[in-house]
């Protein structure tokens, strides 16, 4: 009898992980869904792919108008055009991505339930169709501020490393959240108001050399903040501070270093410990 009962015990049976299937396996469906979700985004629609390359522009035209003849800010800021193209153009990506992936696991919830999908494939994908719409905006985004007259820089070299830092810490947060979602429905408001303070927060639509200094170390807090006032020094105006003068040296930049690694941290073990028990909690 008792041997009967261990037989029929019920044991706890885990989800696929975060890969479910191997490297190889989570980048050829990880490409087929992303190029599928940035098709689906624009199918049917009069402009199509134009349409990542408009949205941008129009709130690029309607921010310069108001910083540059209501408020005057930007008439003060060297190449202050192009500088904030190109800060909407790395924050809307980071936005994007990150909204679009909130609610993204719930969203496959019949896939999750009834697949062996790998959970990263899904949050992933968002990021890099948010990726996709990036590549796209920066060619229009290099076209215009060469029309606007800016001079082509050696530092121009550096700007990989400004989008694998935005890609790497959207990803990680994308994860976070699309997690933290899955149990936790107010996730999504949260972030919505998080993300607008962020954008608010960091020097996209102002330079950091404008902000009062008793300000600086709450702005420095930011993980985006260093990258956007690096990615203004490399690519706008060299002439401007880097991130590491900005700040006032190595040290006032360690909060941010510090979230930036632990928020990357946290994302990537959540999602993985909670990938195997998606399934049970939709």
């Amino acid at each position: 009898m008792s041997e009967t009962a261990a037989e029929l015990e019920l044991r706890e049976v885990r989800g696929p992980s975060a890969l479910g299937g191997g490297w190889r396996r989570f980048v050829d469906l990880l490409y087929l869904v992303s190029v599928t979700e940035f098709k689906k985004n624009y199918f049917g629609t009069a402009l199509g792919y134009l349409w990542s390359l408009i949205r941008p522009l129009i709130l690029f035209a309607v921010l310069l108008f108001v910083f540059t003849q209501i408020f005057r800010v930007g008439s003060l800021v060297p190449n202050y055009p192009e500088m904030l193209l190109l800060g909407i153009v790395m924050f809307s990506f980071f936005q994007e991505a990150t909204n679009n992936a909130v609610a993204s696991v719930v969203a496959q919830e019949g896939i999750v339930r009834k697949t062996q999908f790998p959970r990263l494939v899904i949050p992933m994908a968002t990021v890099f169709t948010g990726l996709f719409n990036l590549a796209l905006n920066l060619v229009a985004a290099l076209i215009l501020v060469l029309a606007l007259g800016l001079k082509p820089l050696w530092t121009w070299l550096y700007f990989p490393l400004i989008v694998l830092t935005m890609f790497v810490f959207t990803s990680c947060v994308s994860l976070l959240l699309s997690a933290l979602y899955v149990r936790f429905r107010d996730v999504a408001i949260m972030w919505s108001v998080a993300a607008t303070a962020l954008f608010y927060g960091t020097p996209v639509l102002y330079p950091f050399s404008v902000v009062p200094k008793q300000f600086h170390d709450i702005l420095l807090i930011n993980p985006l903040t260093p990258i956007f006032i690096q990615q203004r020094h490399w690519i706008v105006d060299p002439a401007a501070p880097n991130a590491v003068d900005a700040a006032g040296g190595w040290l006032a930049l360690v909060p941010a270093i510090v979230l930036f690694i632990g928020i990357c941290v946290i994302g990537v073990w959540y999602f993985a410990r909670a990938a195997p028990r998606v399934a049970e909690e939709l």
